[in-house]
């Protein structure tokens, strides 16, 4: 146990459940019907609306073999090639053969997946590393909408309890060390209303990423690392937070653009859209045997290279040979961006450049969702289950919330429930508040972000934003400036996200290699005889507050998460 908390009110309500889900995108909302299901009673809390989870935004599709002549050995095949060699084979294993049938009950529960004209089956597109045409989509490319529509509707009807607008703060242990639910704080009036507590010994994150840890994602707003923080407050192990996928085709909006980005799905170059500089030549085709849909992160450093060879701040997706009828009826959710930003993708090339997008890493798990804090679950992207290795293929996130998600769910129900051992509630397992950030040290936590551990990396831009993150880290006293940062929803953000960044400059400048989505300059090659492992990370207590601890596991496996579940 850290004995770290983040500096809050007390409680000032309380609800009961057997389960909280805190999350609603594809992983949470899934985990919450099966618990329901199961007969537990099982409480959603979400930053947002429960509409509003970065499922909502996945645009290309999910993954599967669903398509005549292919396999789950296929998918695993491709899956691995795409992780550079740090795939955990027995999660990837778990996660190609059970996602047909997940997405098929995904189709149950409502789920409207477009379809073929011809055949009434279901019309599968390719995207970046995928050998196979196995991406189910909705909508054109608003696959993500579909699902989150769906799973949101199939919530309601089973009449699941919510609490909505609500940042989760930190997880409750009870005597024994176990989780005994989360503290939040819900914005805004309602129901409840400022701080509070969902108490329930099955605590599931479903947070999403951290995008918003740089200056320009394709992350939502809400997407600040809550769930990582939380949970290495909490005591847990996290794992290759190193591995952030930039993915390589976000709509360039000019030099100085920050926040979210409209993306471009990989489906575009799915479906044959051409990577090209400003003369109008390709370069990626000769670069890899799949050119276009190579690896996002073979794609976004041959961007890079090209626009460093060309002096370019961006490149350019030419898909013009689409003609306005696919356009409308194949992408009218990009088509829309686009035209909203002064770009007309049907009679000119669309300027891309590289933007943070996906997390591989995230709280180390087991093929249960269980995490080192016994009662502690962990699914979706907030999660690392080793089946992303060091570089995620493309569409295999949602599948990824899909059926870790159930397995999690199964877990819960085969383990009776438990009763919670009381603690002190005047001293919580001997916790200690964190100093707060002011709320302004957002922002200079992306500078730094997007500035030395952004898509090129080295040891001298990696320390030097380990130092200037340590130079906005508060003391007991307050910010570095001396003035105590008030507790409230932005400072509790920027503490979040100043933890989740000094993990990921830890890791990076600990890989002294490139792989994957991870680049060093200073370590262009791949190096397997010495960084083919995976790097686990931990808080842990010190007599001055509080220090990461960053270890080496000895080959690709991770080690068995011991204490972790209900048990």
């Amino acid at each position: 146990m850290t004995g770290l908390r983040l500096d809050a009110p007390r409680s000032g309500w309380a609800i009961a459940a057997d389960v909280v889900v805190v999350g609603s995108g594809v992983a949470g909302l899934t985990a919450a019907l099966r618990c329901a299901a199961s007969g537990r009673k099982t409480v959603i809390v979400t930053k947002a609306r429960l509409d509003a989870g970065s499922t909502r935004w996945a645009q290309g599709g999910i993954a599967a073999a669903l398509g005549e002549g292919d396999t789950p050995g296929q998918h695993l095949d491709d899956t691995l090639v795409a992780g550079a060699g740090l795939c955990d084979e027995e999660a990837v294993r778990a996660l190609v053969t059970e996602g047909p049938d997940a997405v098929r009950r995904l189709i149950g529960a409502g789920a409207r997946f477009d379809t073929s004209a011809e055949t009434g089956e279901i019309a599968l597109t390719r995207e970046g590393g995928h050998h196979r045409r196995r991406i189910a989509h909705a909508g054109g490319d608003a696959t993500g909408a579909e699902i989150s529509r769906a799973l949101v509707a199939a919530v309601r009807d089973a009449g699941i309890g919510t609490v909505e607008n609500a940042l989760v703060l930190d997880l409750l242990k009870d005597a024994d060390g176990h989780a005994a639910g989360v503290s939040l704080h819900v914005m805004g009036e309602g129901r409840h209303d400022g701080v509070g507590a969902v108490h329930a010994p099955a605590v599931v994150l479903a947070t999403g990423g951290m995008g918003q840890v740089f200056s320009a994602t394709t992350n939502p707003p809400v997407s600040t690392g809550d769930g990582v923080a939380l949970a290495l407050r909490a005591g847990a192990e996290v794992s290759d937070l190193e591995f952030v996928q930039f993915h390589p085709t976000v709509l360039y909006l000019g030099p100085g653009s920050e926040g979210q980005q409209p993306l471009v799905s990989e489906a575009v170059r799915g479906e044959g859209a051409h990577l090209v500089d400003a003369d109008g030549e390709r370069f990626m085709a000769g670069q890899h045997e799949l050119a276009e849909l190579a690896p996002r992160d073979i794609v976004a450093k041959g961007i890079m290279r090209r626009m460093r060879e060309r002096d370019a701040d961006c490149m350019y997706l030419d898909a013009r040979h689409f003609g306005a009828r696919m356009w409308r009826e194949r992408f009218p959710t990009i088509l829309a961006a686009c035209r909203a930003h002064g770009i007309d993708p049907v009679t000119e090339p669309v300027p891309v450049a590289p933007a943070a997008h996906y997390a591989s890493g995230g709280v180390r798990t087991d093929l249960a969702g269980r995490t080192t804090v016994p009662g502690l679950y962990a699914c979706g992207e907030v999660a690392c289950t080793g089946v992303h290795g060091a570089n995620r293929l493309a569409s295999n996130s949602l599948l990824e919330g899909l059926v870790f998600a159930e397995r999690i769910a199964a877990d819960i129900a085969r383990t009776p429930a438990r009763v919670p051992v009381p603690a002190d509630p005047a001293d919580p397992a001997g916790t200690r508040t964190v100093p707060l950030p002011p709320a302004e040290a957002r922002c200079a936590v992306q500078r730094t972000m997007t500035a030395g551990a952004g898509v090129l990396r080295s040891a001298e831009s990696l320390t030097r934003a380990a130092a200037e993150l340590a130079e906005l880290a508060p003391d007991e006293a307050g910010d570095a400036a001396g003035k105590p940062a008030e507790p409230g929803v932005e400072t509790w953000e920027a503490a979040n996200l100043h933890l989740v960044a000094g993990v990921l400059v830890a890791a990076a400048l600990r890989r002294a290699e490139t792989r994957g989505c991870h680049w060093r300059e200073d370590h262009p090659e791949r190096d397997d005889e010495s960084w083919r492992r995976h790097l686990v990370v931990a808080l842990r207590p010190t007599a001055e507050g509080s220090a990461l601890v960053v270890r080496t596991t000895g080959s690709t496996a991770f080690p068995p998460v011991t204490g972790g579940g209900t048990r």
